[in-house]
């Protein structure tokens, strides 16, 4: 009886050790790895709207997904290697941002799946998809309105913000105009039509450097510019703490590109939610993951914008905001 006895603890116990390497040998499925890539922001790089659109979806990263950011830092020429790394690792997935994030993407590989975030822009005109539609290949994404309509009314939301302004500095980042330059053009020239229209002078200065951007300033206070213009520019978003510490040393009312620029004491900005963008992203790498093909989801158009004021900026600068501006406003920082 005491033999069957340790006989069964034996037999027990063995069971016990070889349930854990039975369970070791059956792998667990393969972690999805995701490449970020985006030319405006700073390593370390990470966006949360992207990281909870994709929670919201059951991923968490570190856990059963794996993000690898590479960012730029305002250089639009870093992008092609910072996208090459990410094929060669490789990743499952690439998502990228801007404009010069996708064309880099696009460049490194035409197998693995890209998923773009395009804030302003077509992505047609720029050859990333032949279709919205239809977008074929292996790139998809979601993008938003960019025209001539949406500069005029930043324009607008700037001229009412500084009624009786006939003097508007536009400042635009050489590079990136140059590698944009359809999308650069058209926005100046939606500009300067609603300018001519109202008989307002602009004053146009490129910067291509951090060192430029003094100069730019001091020629601003020489032509006597009473407002601030600001065409889109990764180069910018990386200098944006410069570039609202010389507009309030200047005294000029601006209109940026983001909401981070108003939290560093800019005036106001207008552009697309792109909280909104990088959360619709996060749903397109959950279905491409889940086996769907870049070239049967259509690019989907996000027009949903966001007017955020700064008040103290407001006060600051010695300006009253109407009330219907405020009204407009999605936030009011005080």
């Amino acid at each position: 009886m005491w033999y069957s006895a340790v006989r069964f603890v034996v037999t027990l116990t063995l069971s016990l050790l070889v349930a854990p390497l039975t369970a070791a040998a059956q792998l667990p499925a393969k972690v999805p790895r995701i490449g970020f890539v985006h030319p405006a922001f700073v390593t370390p790089c990470h966006h949360h709207a992207f990281v909870q659109g994709l929670r919201e979806l059951g991923y968490v990263e570190g856990t059963n997904i794996v993000i690898e950011w590479r960012c730029a830092g305002g250089a639009p020429e870093r992008q092609q290697a910072l996208a090459v790394e990410l094929v060669q690792l490789p990743v499952d997935v690439l998502v990228a941002g801007a404009t010069a994030g996708p064309l880099a993407a696009q460049q490194a590989t035409r197998t693995i799946p890209i998923v773009f975030v395009a804030g302003g822009g077509s992505p047609i005109e720029s050859g990333l998809v032949p279709s919205l539609a239809h977008p074929g290949g292996n790139v998809t994404g979601v993008t938003s309105r960019g025209d001539a309509e949406f500069h005029t009314k930043r324009l607008e939301l700037l001229l009412a913000a500084v009624p009786g302004a006939t003097r508007i500095a536009v400042l635009h980042h050489g590079p990136a105009t140059r590698a944009a330059p359809g999308r650069a053009l058209a926005a100046m020239h939606a500009v300067a039509e609603v300018a001519r229209s109202l008989g307002i002078h602009l004053q146009v200065l490129e910067v291509d450097a951090p060192d430029d951007l003094e100069g730019a300033f001091a020629a601003m206070g020489r032509e006597g510019a009473q407002a601030l213009f600001m065409l889109f520019a990764p180069f910018f978003t990386v200098n944006r703490t410069r570039i609202v510490a010389l507009a309030a040393q200047s005294r000029l009312p601006g209109i940026y590109e983001s909401r981070s620029y108003v939290e560093e004491g800019g005036l106001m900005s207008y552009n697309v939610d792109r909280t909104h963008l990088y959360r619709r992203a996060a749903w397109y790498v959950d279905r491409i993951l889940k086996g769907a093909k870049p070239a049967d989801l259509p690019v989907e158009r996000v027009d949903t914008f966001s007017l955020v004021i700064n008040l103290k900026t407001a006060k600051a600068l010695g300006l009253t905001m109407p009330p219907t501006l405020l009204f407009q406003a999605d936030e009011v920082i005080q």
